[in-house]
């Protein structure tokens, strides 16, 4: 009897996997260009230990790792850049096209290669994949281990599951993510590569992703909220910090946040029930709730009438041998009036939220803060209702603005929702 085997069939040992690649050159150092299946990525990188730094990189945080492996696991349109890795002489390019350009290339495994590839920028998705490998993989041991016990109902409902499971870890395998590795064998020269990515990598601040993130339903309605006469023309899209020279009245991530702790939960942190919430709701909410805001504190409501055309950009620069031009109303409420503060406004939105949820209408919470307008003068002194009621755990001495700790400002919005029942004499 002859068997006849195909050797095409066996894996045999393996240590190295082979792409197709693109070579280039950048600062003076060979690189390799291509795309790798997300589930390869733990294969032929290191996975990263959170319990200690890589000598070659910064110390690896799990729960953003996690985050990552949730983000591919619940987004099918998600997208990432490239990871940047380094070649510390493992890697091997054959050329294939008569520029010398493409080619195959060979790359160690991480466990078993000779010379390892070093992560430069990406552990972080590199772990995420990984864990999220994991989890499925688990996932689908306890599915199976439950189906020998289940009935038959259940076991139809089990098998569901597991090919759900297994879609999940057929997209790792089906979907690609790009490589670009450089050629570095000087260990020093690879720890400044490192350096030299971070120091020019420019992050995205809070207002420019409260525009951009439509997967928070505070970021995907900030245009038609940023249109109320309150905000119109007053709010700065690129920065989060309002500082005294800022002639806006808030950044675009603040007014998501106070988006958050109108329509939110305790502290205003969104949870599942809110972000359920249709685009008009919320934005029928926050609108009334400035609506409220801007006729009950005279300070906003000059705001709110002010010329646009003072908060124009080209107005913050001095012109020579020309005098400043006057500040706007919102610099002004900044120095002098805790409704200035995102904070303070992010707190009259949980107590107006609390009070709508207890049926109160909207002109009498109106009527209610303006009660509270004349106490909104800063700094706060030891003698007003925010150094002499529950509230002072909330205010530092001298304060131009509560403590902007959660904790804190969960307290100070319950604390004047239940002024509302029952004040202090002041009030």
């Amino acid at each position: 009897m002859s068997i006849s085997i195909d050797s095409t069939r066996l894996s045999l040992t393996r240590e190295e996997s082979t792409y197709l690649g693109l070579r280039s050159m950048q600062g003076g150092r060979t690189v390799y260009t291509t795309r790798i299946p997300l589930a390869e990525l733990p294969v032929i990188l290191a996975i990263p230990d959170p319990a200690k730094a890589d000598p070659d990189n910064r110390r690896v945080d799990s729960n953003h790792a996690k985050g990552f492996g949730h983000y591919l696991a619940d987004n099918p349109g998600w997208v990432a850049p490239a990871l940047l890795i380094r070649d510390t002489g493992g890697c091997r390019f054959e050329p294939i096209s008569e520029d010398g350009t493409v080619g195959y290339l060979t790359v160690p495994w991480a466990i078993g290669g000779i010379g390892r590839l070093i992560t430069i920028d990406g552990q972080h998705r590199v772990l995420g994949v990984h864990l999220e490998k994991q989890r499925i993989s688990n996932e689908i041991a306890r599915v199976d281990r439950e189906a020998v016990r289940a009935n038959e109902a259940k076991k139809h409902k089990l098998q569901e599951e597991r090919e759900a499971l297994i879609r999940r870890l057929q997209r790792l395998k089906e979907e690609f993510i790009g490589v670009d590795i450089y050629v570095e064998g000087d260990g020093v020269r690879g720890q400044q590569m490192f350096v030299d990515v971070a120091d020019n990598a420019k992050g995205i601040s809070g207002a420019v992703r409260a525009r951009f993130d439509t997967s928070r339903i505070a970021n995907r309605t900030l245009t038609d909220i940023v249109a109320h006469p309150l905000f119109v023309g007053k709010i700065d899209i690129e920065r989060d910090r309002m500082t005294m020279a800022n002639r806006n009245l808030m950044g675009a991530k603040h007014v998501a946040d106070i988006t958050r702790a109108v329509i939110g939960s305790h502290g205003g942190r969104a949870n599942k029930k809110v972000e359920s919430l249709t685009d008009n709701e919320v934005i029928e909410s926050v609108r009334g709730f400035l609506d409220v805001i801007s006729t009950a504190f005279t300070d906003l409501a000059a705001i709110t009438e002010e010329d646009v055309d003072n908060y124009h950009p080209s107005l913050s620069k001095k012109h020579r041998n020309e005098p400043p031009v006057p500040p706007t109303l919102a610099m002004q409420l900044r120095e002098s009036s805790l409704l200035g503060s995102v904070g303070m406004l992010r707190v009259l939105g949980g107590v107006y939220r609390n009070l709508r949820e207890e049926g109160v209408e909207d002109g009498d919470i109106q009527e209610y803060f303006k009660r509270l307008d004349r106490h909104m003068a800063v700094p706060v002194t030891e003698h007003s209702i925010w150094r002499t009621t529950t509230a002072k755990t909330n205010f530092e001495p001298e304060a131009s603005a509560p403590i902007m700790r959660q904790q804190n400002i969960a307290h100070l919005t319950k604390v004047i929702t239940d002024w509302y029942k029952k004040a202090p004499a002041a009030i």
